[in-house]
């Protein structure tokens, strides 16, 4: 586990005094979180109670009915797990903007050590930057998004093929470290029964209304109301559910069924991952076939994306999607935190083609409003995003189609950006996540090619059509269904 703990700052442990802190931010899970496992591991070596803060701000970009039932039904699943566990549980959701402010240096004040979660995406990294040097003791993060630690990668890798190369060499000697699939269960730790007044008047825990995400809490806080909650449920328990429901009745077609989207054919796992509700480790774990181990694993194949895994076709296009193409995002997110989703950071023969064609004629245009709505020229798109708006989610091959289409109908690449940026951020559960990044940025040929001959707009960039999707798969009955504009 070592190489994926980092440290944020110089302060030292400090082992009398009165609790661990984790403070939880983005592997909101009490299992197969590695995180967890080394807050434990401290809390167990120095002798001291476990506390784990588990908050939600309103002043988050975005903040909204949507992402925040989401996140509190996660909550509510965590204070579940650890109410029967000597682990102090302490979840608490801001009420205005900046409330919450101090509470982590307050905790940390009577922390031995603290511990984070080591997430590259949204803000995280700057609010872990700024934290760290304002900690009296130490604080260390510790990487638990997938199965190879991030920050082992030796480069950014610019496309999957080279990504696949490195994992086929590598990946097996990671896979024996795993983190613990029930870290609570027979668990003994002293016991933290209250915490100081000092703290919980000023930041008082969150009750049974905010953990139950009742409408007549969510009403008083001052987030986006106008986007509400969705059917998906977040949570561990939840998601466990999903990836079982997944596994048992679409794991065996994935390869065949993935990109229509008319059936339920893909996991729809992302949002319980990106809120780490669930773990890449126990994804793994249930996706491979009874009796399955790493020295099951064959030898480089010079990354050819079938045969590696040494598993059925659909599970290695599956595990294709969960281990190279997800964890080729957090690949460049944790390399360059700070402008992975830049649009400069794209590469040079993308952002030359796009300068090349910015002024071409553009036969539509569209505000972000219009964009919003779902009032296009294009009853595929309008569906998409409709599929986005009320669902929180869209499907990938739908995904794709939409970034490439807003490109095709905005001013320039960046203002196109910009419009995938607002969306996902607004209506996606998963829409800060450094996988949605990297697929709107895919639009704009992150981790692409060039393809020829080059076209008015588009340049060199990968082409797509609605009229073209609709050859491929059946989308009838998803028009009927999402087609309606907002």
């Amino acid at each position: 586990m070592l190489r994926r703990v980092r440290e944020l700052n110089d302060a030292p442990v400090h082992p009398r005094r009165a609790w661990v802190l984790y403070w939880m931010t983005s592997f909101r899970r009490a299992r197969s979180n590695f995180a967890l496992d080394r807050a434990l591991w401290h809390a167990k070596t120095l002798g001291r109670p476990l506390v784990v803060l588990e908050a939600l701000r309103v002043a988050s970009p975005h903040a909204s009915d949507r992402l925040h039932t989401f996140v509190l039904q996660g909550m509510a699943d965590n204070a579940a797990a650890f109410a029967d566990s000597p682990v102090h549980h302490y979840p608490y959701v801001e009420r205005e903007a900046g409330e919450g402010a101090g509470l982590v240096e307050a905790l940390a004040r009577d922390a031995c050590v603290v511990v984070g979660d080591d997430w590259p995406g949204f803000f995280i990294p700057r609010l872990h930057r700024a934290m760290a040097p304002r900690l009296p003791v130490r604080f260390e993060v510790v990487d638990s998004n997938g199965l190879f630690p991030m920050h082992d990668t030796p480069r950014v890798f610019s496309t999957a093929h080279s990504f696949r190369v490195h994992l086929q060499k590598t990946l097996p000697a990671h896979l024996a470290t795993q983190p613990l699939e029930a870290p609570l269960r027979g668990l003994s730790l002293p016991t933290l029964e209250k915490l100081p007044r000092r703290l919980t008047g000023r930041w008082p825990r969150a009750g049974d209304e905010a953990l139950r995400a009742a409408p007549s809490f969510l009403a008083t806080l001052p987030i986006d109301h106008s986007v509400p909650p969705v059917a998906l449920r977040g949570g561990s328990s939840a998601a466990r559910d999903r990836a079982r429901h997944f596994v048992t009745h679409a794991l065996s077609a994935y390869h065949e069924r993935r990109d229509e989207p008319e059936v339920d054919g893909t996991s729809r796992l992302s949002p319980a991952l990106h809120f780490g509700h669930l773990s890449t480790h126990e994804l793994f774990q249930l996706v491979l076939p009874a009796g399955w181990a790493p020295d099951r694993l064959g030898r480089s194949i010079g990354g050819a994306r079938q045969g590696w895994w040494q598993v059925p076709a659909p599970t290695e296009a599956f595990l294709d999607q969960l281990v190279t193409w997800r964890e080729l995002s957090f690949n460049m997110a944790s390399h360059r935190p700070d402008d992975f989703t830049s649009f400069d950071a794209l590469p040079p023969w993308a952002l030359a083609t796009m300068k090349a064609h910015q002024h071409d004629a553009r036969p539509h245009l569209y505000t972000r409003e219009e964009f919003e709505r779902g009032l296009t020229h294009d009853p595929l798109w309008n569906a998409a995003m409709g599929q986005l708006r009320s669902e929180g989610w869209f499907h990938n091959h739908l995904r794709m189609l939409w970034g490439k289409k807003i490109y095709e109908w905005s001013p320039s690449g960046r203002e196109a950006l910009r419009t995938m940026d607002f969306l996902m951020s607004r209506y996606a559960l998963d829409g800060r996540d450094p996988v949605s990044w990297s697929g709107a940025l895919w639009v704009l040929a992150r981790y692409d090619r060039a393809w020829g001959p080059g076209r008015p707009i588009f340049g060199t960039l990968r082409f797509m059509s609605s009229a073209n999707l609709a050859r491929k798969v059946r989308v009838k009955d998803y028009l009927q269904r999402f087609g309606t504009p907002g």
